[in-house]
C-alpha cells in the first residue's frame, strides 16, 4: 500500500484529513462556499482549526446553511439563543460578526465574489513551498484583502483570518510540493482560468 503524502498540518484526523483532501485549496468562487468559509475563519481566531471543523455542521445547521439573506433576517433574533448552543463557539463578538458579516455580503451583492477574487487578480496563486515551515502567516495581498473587507463592514477579518482564508479558498495553494494535494490544486486553478 502507497502511503499518501499529504501537507503535515492536517495530521491522522478524519476530519481534518478530509478537510485537506477534499476542500483546502480548491478553488472557490460560490457566494455561499466563500462567504461560509469567511465566516469559519473568523470564527477560528485565537481557537484550533479542528474546533471549528468539529462544530462546522452546527453552525451550518444554525447559521441557516450560511445564507447571507436568511442570516439577516433572522440573526438577530437568534442571536441569544446560539450563545446558549454548546454545538456553537459561542463568543458574542464572533456571533455578531456572522451576522455584520451577512449584511456586509448582501451589500456587495453579485460581486462578492468578484470582490473577494480581486485580491489575486481572479487566479489562484500557485506557491512552492517545500515546508510548512515556509508558509507565511499573512501576506500583502492579505493585508489587502482584510482592509478591503473591514472597510465594507465585515468583523474578524485581520489579516492572518484573511490569509487563512485565501488558503481555504484556493485563492492562494499552499499545500506542499511534497502533498499529493499540490498538482491536484494546481490543475484545478489553471483549468478554472481557462
Amino acid at each position: 500500500m502507497v502511503k499518501t503524502s499529504r501537507c503535515e498540518w492536517c495530521g491522522i484526523d478524519p476530519l481534518y484529513v478530509a478537510y485537506h483532501d477534499q476542500e483546502w485549496g480548491v478553488p472557490a468562487r460560490g457566494h455561499l462556499e466563500l462567504f461560509e468559509r469567511l465566516v469559519l475563519e473568523g470564527m477560528q481566531a485565537g481557537l484550533s482549526w479542528i474546533t471549528v471543523l468539529r462544530k462546522r455542521a452546527r453552525m451550518r445547521s444554525r447559521y441557516c446553511g450560511f445564507d447571507p439573506a436568511a442570516i439577516d433576517r433572522e440573526g438577530s433574533a437568534l442571536l441569544e439563543s446560539w450563545l446558549g448552543d454548546a454545538g456553537l463557539i459561542r463568543h458574542r463578538g464572533k456571533l455578531q460578526s456572522v451576522i455584520d458579516n451577512a449584511r456586509a455580503c448582501l451589500a456587495l451583492g453579485d460581486e462578492f465574489p468578484a470582490f473577494i477574487w480581486s485580491v489575486v487578480d481572479g487566479a489562484p496563486v500557485q506557491n512552492c513551498w517545500t515546508s510548512t515551515a515556509d508558509i507565511p502567516s499573512t501576506t500583502p495581498q492579505s493585508e489587502v484583502l482584510s482592509r478591503a473587507l473591514r472597510k465594507v463592514g465585515f468583523k474578524f477579518v485581520g489579516p492572518t483570518a484573511a490569509y487563512a482564508f485565501m488558503q481555504s479558498a484556493g485563492l492562494v495553494n499552499d499545500h506542499i510540493v511534497s502533498c499529493h494535494r499540490h498538482l491536484e490544486c494546481g490543475s484545478l486553478g489553471r483549468a478554472w482560468n481557462g
